[in-house]
C-alpha cells in the first residue's frame, strides 16, 4: 500500500492491469480528436489531484476519453470539469474557475478531486470487474486523506463505488447503506458526510436534470457541513 499521495500517483500512471481500457485510453490517445490533433495527449491512467491536507473530497466516475485522457488531470478538459472548477472556484476552493491542462497553475485548496476508476472506458462505462481491479487506489487515497470530512460523490455509480473502496458496502446491511440522490447528505458511522449530486455530465446538464442552482446549491451545502 502506497504511504504517500506522491508515490500513489506513480502506480496510478503506471498501471496496466486492464487490457481492455489500455487498449482504449491508447487508442484514443494516437487517433485523437479532430479538435484535439495537435495535442500530445496524456492517454495514461489518470491519477487524483489536490490538496493533501483537503477536507473535501470529490469522487467522479472515469476520466473521459477528450478530457482528462487527453490532459491528464481529473475533470479537465471537458465541459464536465468547466462545471466542477467554475463552482469550486466560486466557493473558494480552487485558485481559477477554468482548468485546462496539468501545467496551467490551478491550485484546490481544502479539497482533492479523484474517481472510482483511472482509465478512460469504452463508452463512458468500466465494467465491474474494472472497477474492482482499480478500487485498490481508491482505497488507498482515502486512507491517505486523513482529514477527509466531506465526500462528495458525482453520480450513483460514484457513490456505489466509494461505499465499497471505503468499507461501508460490506460493512453496513443492505438496509443500512446510504441511499443516492440529488443533494441527499448522510453521516457515516466514522463521522465522515457523504454528499450526492447528480454528474455534471453533458447528459444532464443539457437536458436540465442538473441546473446551475442546484449544482452550486450542492457546494454550499458541502461548504457549510466543513
Amino acid at each position: 500500500m502506497p504511504r504517500t499521495l506522491a508515490t500513489l500517483e506513480s502506480a496510478v500512471i503506471a498501471c496496466a492491469k486492464c487490457p481492455r481500457l489500455v487498449a482504449h485510453r491508447t487508442a484514443v490517445a494516437h487517433e485523437k480528436k479532430r479538435a484535439y490533433r495537435d495535442w500530445d495527449y496524456w492517454g495514461r491512467p489518470v491519477p487524483g489531484f489536490g490538496d493533501a491536507a483537503a477536507r473535501l473530497v470529490i469522487v467522479g466516475l472515469a476520466p473521459a476519453a477528450h478530457g482528462a485522457n487527453r490532459t491528464g488531470r481529473m475533470f479537465t478538459g471537458d465541459s464536465s470539469g468547466d462545471w466542477l472548477y467554475e463552482a469550486l472556484h466560486r466557493l473558494g476552493f480552487a485558485s481559477q474557475a477554468r482548468s485546462v491542462s496539468r501545467d496551467d497553475g490551478l491550485a484546490l485548496r481544502d479539497c482533492y478531486i479523484t474517481a472510482a476508476a483511472r482509465c478512460a472506458p469504452p463508452g463512458n462505462r468500466p465494467t465491474q470487474s474494472e472497477f474492482d481491479t482499480c478500487r485498490e487506489y481508491l482505497v488507498a487515497e482515502l486512507r491517505l486523506l486523513r482529514r477527509a470530512a466531506v465526500v462528495l460523490v458525482l453520480g450513483h455509480v460514484a457513490h456505489r463505488q466509494f461505499l465499497k473502496a471505503s468499507g461501508w458496502w460490506d460493512r453496513l446491511t443492505p438496509a443500512e447503506r446510504p441511499a443516492f440522490a440529488h443533494a441527499a447528505s448522510h453521516a457515516l458511522p466514522d463521522g465522515t458526510c457523504l454528499l450526492c449530486s447528480y454528474h455534471p455530465s453533458r447528459q444532464n446538464t443539457n437536458t436540465g436534470r442538473l441546473t446551475r442552482a442546484m449544482w452550486y446549491g450542492v457546494f454550499g451545502k458541502a461548504k457549510e457541513m466543513l
